[in-house]
């Protein structure tokens, strides 16, 4: 797994895992802001651009960022953040090491499985897959994940990079994930964090998360759409990350 790094050594270690179909950008402006108090490391997740593995599941995924964690950190960091399948492979992180994070930022995480979505996943990506290419395809795509402008030519192009195949295994990785039953014996300090717009089986996730895990943080920010906390509102996600943390 390749990984990008901000920060100097020596200091507090925040993990942040990315967004299916995204990169190491989708918390670049964060990771700028939090470069000068922590150690900032975002994983390239398999079959993902720039990735030097293709996607098999998200327990793979897990198992080499819990690895890598061993073997430089000493089996625990002081944050981790995921969005999305980011999210989900944290949450598998938390369900295999209930300690390997004091605190965890779990960003619109899908924990609600759905035959339907999988079963519709190879049909519809794999015929349209050829238009990624297009970057008249690829800007109706952009405009409707509701991303800021200025992330546009990094979309496009790490979306090109991405194989049909990796796109497949991810997505319908994600549509079947679920809650592990060693979830709920966790005992990092989580918060949840979910778009007031997003739709009805992400909210319910959440809400899912949060009565699994007794002691977790629900926060639903209103008027957010799905994937906007960490991507367009960076100064609210530095403002709640530091307010988490205060107490370290």
């Amino acid at each position: 797994m390749q990984y990008k790094v901000y920060g100097k050594q020596n200091r507090d270690v925040i993990i942040l895992l990315h967004g299916g179909g995204l990169s190491w950008w989708n918390y670049r402006e964060v990771s700028e802001r939090l470069q000068n108090d922590f150690q900032i490391i975002i994983p390239i997740l398999d079959g993902h651009a720039g990735s030097d593995e293709n996607f098999t599941t998200i327990k793979d995924n897990a198992d080499e960022i819990i690895s890598f964690i061993d073997m430089n950190f000493g089996g625990s960091v002081l944050l981790i953040g995921g969005l999305s399948l980011g999210g989900q492979i944290l949450l598998e992180m938390l369900s295999q090491r209930k300690s390997i994070c004091r605190f965890a930022m779990v960003e619109s995480a899908a924990v609600i499985p759905s035959k339907l979505i999988y079963s519709l996943i190879k049909p519809v990506f794999g015929g349209c897959y050829g238009l990624i290419r297009q970057k008249w395809f690829s800007k109706l795509q952009f405009r409707s994940l509701r991303m800021k402008p200025e992330l546009f030519n990094d979309y496009y192009q790490d979306t090109c990079g991405i194989t049909k195949q990796n796109m497949i295994a991810f997505l319908q990785e994600s549509s079947m994930y679920f809650i592990k039953k060693s979830l709920g014996e966790c005992v990092a300090e989580i918060h949840l964090f979910v778009g007031e717009r997003e739709n009805k089986r992400i909210l319910f996730s959440a809400r899912k998360l949060h009565e699994t895990l007794e002691k977790s943080n629900l926060h639903i920010l209103p008027t957010m759409y799905h994937g906007e906390f960490s991507i367009n509102h960076t100064d609210l996600y530095v403002k709640e990350l530091f307010a988490i943390v205060k107490q370290h």
